[in-house]
């Protein structure tokens, strides 16, 4: 037996309807490639640049990397990269530079806090947990390799 939906939840339930923004799949598709392509081509430029300078392939690219982690870090420093991220969607969440936004924008919340509490101690609450799994996986994909070798 199921029960009546009142007047007021019918109503209540046309409003929310009404007030959800609408939401275009192709859209957000085509916004997240286009955003992530945009930072990926940047990355290239830098590590293109890098190495016409004469540095090695690894090299080039570790300093593309820091170039941007440093990048997407100052911008999110700025506000910035929230409005990438508002705008790009999935595309602006590239590991690097997605990484890097996900580390500094709770440091940059709680910053009122202080040096220490404030911006220390919430740089890892993202960053902490990847780089425990990260390494537990990776030791244990090492002893299962080196068992199985």
């Amino acid at each position: 037996m199921r029960e009546r939906e009142s007047p007021k939840a019918k109503r209540y339930a046309r409003l929310v309807e009404q007030e959800k923004p609408k939401i275009s799949l192709f859209s957000n598709v085509v916004r997240a490639f286009v955003t992530g392509g945009i930072i990926c081509l940047l990355g290239e430029t830098i590590r293109t640049y890098l190495l016409y300078l004469g540095l090695s392939q690894p090299l080039a690219g570790v300093w593309m990397s820091i170039s941007l982690i440093f990048l997407a870090s100052f911008l999110t420093g700025l506000g910035v990269y929230d409005e990438i991220g508002r705008f790009g969607g999935a595309g602006s969440a590239i590991p690097i530079t997605g990484f890097a936004n996900s580390i500094v924008a709770p440091a940059m919340e709680y910053r009122s806090e202080g040096a220490i509490l404030g911006l220390a101690a919430r740089l890892f609450i993202i960053a902490g947990p990847v780089i425990v799994y990260g390494l537990v996986s990776a030791t244990g994909f090492g002893l299962l390799r080196s068992v199985f070798r």
